[in-house]
């Protein structure tokens, strides 16, 4: 696994591969598509899907262009298809170029494994955020969660946004991410890692009883 934080609002793009197929997947390719195209060409990768944690445009801004450029496909879950939709005013919104926008070629869903050479990613639908957030764990046998906009080291995702709800995350969060065990390790859609027993405990939207 290799991550960087792309664009302007430093979304950290991740790169989860296989070492012996060479099979890989994109998450949240927000921009910068060349240097992630870089990364996988230094590590003579082959991209099996390029796949958005939510569509808010600093996660999705180099999704067409990067499946232009791989030819993979793209994969969202549904209930983010209309946010997607609406790049050009998202852009509007931020005062930033519309980015291209494509097709969406699968949509995922809660519990739905997705293969990576002999891995996989486990996707947890973690609506609150938007209402199609999901997290990924990445290979069950050394859990790793990729938690999107949902969970933040000592915050969570804004709930101000479109389709945004802080009762929708926060019952994601416990139910979904809170309910696995302290040791496993988070890596936030922003900012720096962070792991569930560390969130359980000091993360000041979390310390109250359920």
């Amino acid at each position: 696994m290799e991550h960087f934080p792309v664009g302007p609002l430093q979304c950290n793009c991740v790169i989860v591969a296989d070492p012996q197929t060479r099979s890989a997947f994109v998450v949240d390719p927000g921009d910068d598509v060349d240097r992630i195209l870089a990364v996988l060409a230094r590590h003579n990768l082959r991209v099996g899907g390029i796949l958005a944690t939510h569509a808010h445009i600093d996660h999705v801004g180099g999704l067409a262009s990067l499946a232009r450029r791989t030819g993979a496909p793209t994969l969202l879950h549904e209930a983010d298809l209309p946010l997607y939709q609406a790049l050009a005013e998202q852009a509007r919104w931020l005062g930033v170029p519309v980015p291209d926008v494509g097709s969406i070629d699968r949509f995922v869903s809660d519990a739905q494994r997705l293969p990576c050479g002999r891995h996989h990613l486990r996707v947890l639908h973690t609506p609150g955020h938007t209402p199609g957030s999901i997290s990924l764990v990445v290979d069950d046998e050394r859990p790793l969660v990729l938690s999107g906009d949902t969970l933040f080291a000592g915050s969570i995702g804004r709930t101000d946004l479109w389709g945004g709800s802080l009762t929708d995350i926060l019952h994601s969060i416990r139910t979904k991410l809170l309910t696995m065990e302290d040791e496993i390790a988070v890596l936030p859609g922003h900012g720096p890692a962070t792991t569930i027993g560390t969130e359980r405990r000091s993360n000041p939207f979390l310390v109250t009883p359920l």
